[in-house]
């Protein structure tokens, strides 16, 4: 009975001791794991060039409509749809009959007027000379001379009569009135056309240098007015603005525009005020009409704060924060102000200094108000690997099932030894002498549970995987525990019925049970009747 007892309590201590040395693990573990590693940037103030991004569509630098001056019919097209055309160059040519015949009749005229003049003109000398001798009387004189003028004022109706005929029949030659690139002729040799028409016949157009008409709101031109003011930022340039240029399909223009002016008025309707930048167009790869961004140099902020967007994080309201590292290695929420977005950082306006560190890598490890091991890096750091932070629980849940089983064998071995029955009279001084040598076949049973419960705890898990390993531990030791307390509680009254030597008789219709503590099983059994 003391000997199993001693057995019990030895068992028992050996429990607890492992018990203890997983838990001191377990909290050497959280001492390390209440430190992570983070990743963090040092915010330096830098020199920054300040643009934005406005949408607006380009516009030809000259247009022209060309359209007839005078009424007739087409008879030729001397222009190819699409090329470039000269100014003054021929482009249509009306049928000029009715209009040279015109031509004629004013000529004709006016050499009538000629002649008219030229008796009139004589008439009124001579009498210039007589009235002085008193020759004709002044009335004469005077008629003479009124018709005099009236034939040189019909000589100068004929002239213009004349020139109004030559301009018409010059318009039925229908000229290019500007250089550039013409469109599509609306009209085909033999339409009829008039003079001043509203539909062209085709549009001239402009496109070396082009304009990039675009629309920024007043509020924006506004605060660019009292930045530039106040000195948060500086012109970009003496000369204007640069602008760059985007095409829809999101690729850079290869040359530069510059600023040209923005409009006086505000539009009513939208708010807003349009911008004109003028740029080079040698190849005349930009078209009219197309839709593009420009971007326009604002000025420069000497004093710019950058903020990776890696280390950026949003509320519950929405408001921008980050996780800043203090001297002391504590974790601060800051909340920040940003302004816009710079290649793969914000512009930062308000809430941070500079040579502040914040968390670019690790924010899922810390929380406000933790100690840290901050690490240092000049560039934002990757995006932590989203595959290994989802196998890491099912590496601990993995874990914790492998200890188990360790134990439970050992368990099951200091469990496995049941109290024999009794042997035959003839026997007795037999099982008497194993129930003394159960101790010590014992003991062994025990030594390998206790190395296979220190051997699961001292495996290198951390986190959640050494929580769950040492939960798992510590229930399987205390289901041991009890059940061997249980047996060898169980097999006490058999071992004291051995110690005093009384003798074992089975139940009735019962064979007496054999014994291989000798090494060998009985001959035979016998029924007890």
């Amino acid at each position: 009975m003391r000997t199993r007892t001693k057995v019990t309590t030895l068992f028992l201590l050996a429990a607890l001791f492992a018990a203890v040395s997983g838990c001191g693990q377990n909290k050497q573990a959280a001492q390390q794991a209440g430190e992570p590693e983070v990743t963090v940037v040092s915010i330096n103030p830098q020199k920054l060039t300040l643009t934005t991004v406005l949408a607006g569509r380009t516009s030809a630098h000259l247009m022209s409509d060309v359209r007839p001056q005078v009424g007739g019919i087409i008879q030729k097209r001397l222009f190819k749809e699409g090329s470039d055309v000269k100014a003054g160059q021929q482009l249509y040519q009306i049928d000029p009959a009715t209009y040279q015949a015109a031509y004629a009749n004013a000529r004709a005229t006016l050499s009538k007027a000629e002649a008219n003049a030229q008796p009139a003109r004589l008439k009124a000398e001579r009498y210039g000379n007589l009235v002085k001798v008193n020759g004709v009387s002044r009335q004469d004189n005077d008629d003479a001379q009124a018709a005099y003028q009236q034939a040189q004022a019909e000589v100068i109706s004929a002239k213009a009569a004349l020139d109004t005929a030559r301009i018409n029949l010059n318009y039925t030659r229908v000229n290019a009135p500007i250089s550039g690139r013409i469109g599509k002729s609306t009209v085909t040799p033999g339409a009829l056309v008039t003079a001043s028409q509203a539909t062209a016949l085709a549009t001239i157009q402009q496109i070396d240098p082009i304009y990039v008409d675009v629309t920024q709101s007043s509020a924006e031109v506004m605060r660019l007015k009292r930045d530039l003011a106040s000195g948060k930022l500086k012109k970009a340039g003496a000369d204007g603005a640069k602008v760059k240029l985007l095409f829809e399909d999101g690729t850079a223009y290869d040359q530069d525009g510059v600023l040209q002016f923005s409009d006086i008025t505000v539009d009513q309707t939208t708010g807003v005020i349009t911008l004109r930048a003028l740029f080079p167009n040698t190849g005349h790869v930009i078209l009219p009409g197309l839709y593009v961004r420009a971007v326009l140099e604002e000025g420069v902020n000497d004093q710019a704060l950058l903020v990776p967007q890696a280390a950026v994080s949003r509320d519950t309201k929405g408001a921008a924060q980050v996780m800043v590292v203090k001297p002391d290695n504590i974790v601060e929420v800051r909340p920040i102000s940003v302004d816009r977005v710079v290649g793969d950082k914000w512009l930062v306006t308000a809430g941070l200094t500079a040579g502040e560190r914040v968390i670019v890598e690790g924010l899922q490890k810390v929380r406000p108000g933790a100690k840290v091991k901050a690490i240092e890096t000049t560039a934002p750091a990757a995006q932590p690997d989203q595959q290994n932070n989802a196998t890491a629980p099912q590496a601990a849940a993995q874990a914790a099932p492998a200890t188990v089983p360790a134990a439970a064998p050992a368990a099951k071995a200091e469990a496995k030894p049941k109290a024999e029955p009794a042997k035959t009279k003839a026997e007795a001084p037999k099982a008497k002498e194993s129930a003394k040598a159960e101790p010590a076949a014992k003991a062994p049973a025990k030594a390998p549970a206790e190395k296979t419960a220190q051997t699961s705890v001292s495996s290198p898990v951390t986190g959640a995987a050494t929580k769950a390993v040492t939960h798992a531990e510590t229930k399987a030791t205390t289901t041991a525990v009890t059940k061997a307390t249980t047996k060898a509680e169980m097999k006490t009254p058999d071992a004291a019925k051995h110690d005093k030597g009384s003798a074992y008789s089975p139940p009735k219709d019962q064979p007496w049970p054999s014994s291989s503590l000798d090494g060998h099983a009985p001959e035979n059994s016998t029924k007890h009747n």
